[in-house]
């Protein structure tokens, strides 16, 4: 517990520093990261080849394998990632309202860091960038604790960049990574609350459930995700076929991949054996319930259980649906609040999924793999929030603050 409070206190200090740096010297410091990461790239793939080893030794699931692997291109991707936060307009400073009241006080909103953030995560070494890049934006120091099963990688990159801003006079307790991996550690770094000040964990069920029960800092999760396709009667099939299969296969081992088909009862001697085809064809197993394996006898009988997982895998759940409004029970009931979507030509049906499903994004006719901080414009994200406090959804710098308030006066004294 003792290095936990140097490091806490490491972190404390390095994030009252970074609370006055300027937008000029911040971009000055992703940039040198940025680059270093590039100019490391020996060493870097050097250690996530011992963790892609260790992965396999340890047999664990090719999806997995696939988030935890760094290629030349990939560690690309997250220096850009750092070159696109550069880009991004830095939120601190900002004025968020502004208000003369009756007595003449001046008040003003302003958004400031939010201080130490906490970061236990799975697997993705990318995420170890990322979450550095937003945090650093932001103004705040961050605390990282990875898998074991990355620990090399994230070592590695972490090294790479807490020289990389001393090089250039910044604190490189900016950010940390425990080396201890043990779940002790991390149950002792949940009670840190007098250094950090939010915990976010990025991972699978366990994980989260674990911080959310064990945690005495505040807690934002970060979604697993069963994410559904409804594919409605008046669901264009080319279209529906193209999205499902994008949504399930493109990538596995993700959080926005879709893991469950809702069809409606009127296009499903039509429809599934089609969707069946397409998706066996990329090695997809169906687990179905019974009137689905009426057309598709071949399919897996689903459990209950099949309906509320989050596979992460090559199995996908099939539910049969009489309407709209099953389909939406369906989808609220077994859903994880992450991204949900209709395949639909009929406007009514499209507008009633987007008001009544419970979920952070909604799509109609696209697929749930859209759902990313890059994408929707935020730039490299720190997760998707599934809860409903303080930030839903990807999570981008704006969600990485917090707001002070601000008041200019001339002698008054409160009567």
């Amino acid at each position: 517990m003792e290095d936990l409070l140097v490091i806490g206190s490491a972190a404390k200090a390095a994030a009252s520093e970074l609370s006055h740096l300027g937008q000029t010297k911040k971009n000055e410091g992703l940039l040198a990261c940025a680059k270093a990461l590039i100019t490391h790239e020996k060493e870097i793939l050097t250690a996530n080849q011992l963790d892609i080893e260790n992965a396999e030794k340890n047999q664990m699931k090719e999806s997995l394998i696939d988030r935890l692997r760094l290629t030349s291109n990939r560690l690309e991707q997250m220096a850009d990632g750092l070159r696109q936060i550069v880009s991004l307009k830095d939120p601190i400073g900002e004025v968020l309202s502004s208000e003369i009241r009756p007595n003449g006080l001046q008040i003003l909103k302003r958004r400031v860091p939010i201080g130490v953030i906490g970061i236990i995560y799975e697997s993705r070494p990318n995420v170890t960038s990322d979450a550095f890049g937003l945090c650093f934006k932001a103004g705040n120091a961050v605390v990282l604790r990875g898998g074991s099963d990355a620990i090399h990688s994230n070592l590695s990159i972490v090294k790479v960049l807490r020289e990389a801003l001393k090089e250039i006079g910044i604190n490189e307790n900016a950010v940390q990574l425990l080396e201890d991996t043990s779940r002790e550690t991390a149950t002792n770094l949940m009670k840190l609350n007098e250094y950090i000040d939010v915990l976010i964990p990025r991972g699978g069920a366990g994980l989260i459930k674990s911080v959310v029960a064990n945690s005495t800092i505040p807690v934002i999760e970060t979604g697993t995700g069963n994410c559904h396709v409804f594919v409605d009667e008046s669901a264009d099939f080319n279209m529906a076929l193209d999205i499902i299969e994008n949504a399930k296969t493109q990538r596995l081992g993700v959080c926005n991949a879709c893991e469950s088909l809702v069809i409606h009862e009127n296009v499903l001697e039509e429809f599934l054996p089609q969707v069946y085809l397409r998706l066996t064809k990329k090695q997809i197993v169906f687990r179905a319930d019974e009137k689905a394996r009426a057309i598709c006898p071949q399919m897996e009988e689903a459990t209950e259980e099949d309906f509320g997982t989050e596979y992460l895998d090559t199995l996908i759940s099939v539910k049969v649906v009489k309407g709209i409004e099953e389909a939406i029970a369906h989808i609220n009931h077994y859903n994880t609040g992450h991204s949900e979507s209709i395949i639909t030509s009929d406007y009514q049906n499209a507008m009633k999924f987007l008001e009544e499903i419970d979920a952070a994004a909604v799509y109609v006719n696209a697929s749930t793999r859209f759902t990313d901080g890059e994408v929707f414009g935020l730039g490299a994200e720190i997760g998707i929030s599934t809860q409903k406090l303080h930030a839903r959804g990807p999570m981008g710098l704006e969600a990485l603050t917090s707001t002070k308030y601000v008041v200019f006066g001339n002698g008054q004294i409160r009567p």
